[in-house]
C-alpha cells in the first residue's frame, strides 16, 4: 500500500474521524461542566535553621515529616474548626486536607480542596498558623543558635483544582480521533477483498492490468 492509497482513505472516510473526535470532545466538555467545581488552597510554611550548619539542616530535613504527622491529626483539625467556627467534624475536615513536606526546599505545604475556595484558603492559612505556633513554642526551650524558625509564606492562595475542562476536552478529542481511525481502518479491512476498480485488481493480484473490457452500453 502506497501513500496514495492512504490519502484516498482519508479523503473518503476522514469525516468519520472528525465526527468521532467532535462527539467525544463534546461529551467530555459536557461531563466536565456537569461536575461541581473544586478549589484548592495551598499554604506553605518555610523552616529556616538559625545557623548555616550542615548537621542542623540535615536534622531539619528529618523533622519535616514529623511536622506533617503532627498536623495531620484530629486534634489539629479540631483546633482549626474551633478557631474558624466550622460546622464539621475533625474527620470531615481532614478528608479535605493533604499535607506534604519538601526536604529540598525545607517546606511543609498544606493543601485544602473544597467547593468554597475562600473557605479552603482560610482553613489552609489557619493550619499554617497552628504549625507556626507549634514550632515557635518548641523554640522557646532551645538556645538561639539551635532554633529552627518557621515562616508562614504569604497567605494561602486558591484556584480551580477540578475539573480541568480544557484538558478533558482535548483528551476526549484525541480519544475520539483514535477511535475514528480504528473504525476507518476496520471498514477498509472488511472491504479489502471487494474489487471496484483496476487499482483494486492490481493491488490484489500484484499484477498490472493490460486491458479493460468496457461496460455494455444499454442505451439504444
Amino acid at each position: 500500500m502506497n501513500l496514495t492509497y492512504y490519502v484516498r482513505i482519508v479523503v473518503r472516510r476522514g469525516w468519520i474521524v472528525i465526527l468521532a473526535a467532535i462527539i467525544t470532545a463534546g461529551a467530555a466538555y459536557g461531563f466536565s461542566k456537569a461536575q461541581t467545581p473544586v478549589y484548592r488552597a495551598s499554604q506553605r510554611v518555610l523552616f529556616q535553621p538559625a545557623r548555616n550548619d550542615y548537621g542542623l539542616t540535615e536534622t531539619l530535613r528529618t523533622l519535616l515529616q514529623s511536622y506533617v504527622v503532627y498536623m495531620n491529626t484530629d486534634t489539629q483539625a479540631a483546633v482549626a474548626i474551633e478557631e474558624l467556627k466550622l460546622d464539621m467534624t475533625p474527620g470531615e475536615l481532614r478528608s479535605h486536607i493533604t499535607i506534604n513536606s519538601d526536604p529540598t526546599q525545607l517546606i511543609v505545604q498544606i493543601d485544602v480542596d473544597m467547593e468554597d475556595g475562600q473557605l479552603a484558603s482560610d482553613i489552609a492559612y489557619q493550619l499554617g498558623l497552628q504549625l507556626f505556633t507549634y514550632k515557635t513554642e518548641q523554640n522557646s526551650g532551645l538556645r538561639l543558635e539551635d532554633r529552627i524558625d518557621p515562616v508562614v509564606v504569604d497567605r494561602a492562595t486558591w484556584g480551580l483544582h477540578s475539573p480541568n475542562t480544557k484538558i478533558n476536552t482535548l483528551a476526549g478529542a484525541v480519544l475520539g480521533a483514535i477511535l475514528g481511525g480504528v473504525i476507518v481502518f476496520g471498514l477498509e479491512y472488511l472491504e479489502s477483498n471487494i474489487i471496484r476498480s483496476k487499482d483494486d485488481i492490481e493491488r490484489f493480484l500484484e499484477l498490472p492490468v493490460l486491458a479493460i473490457v468496457p461496460a455494455e452500453d444499454t442505451r439504444a
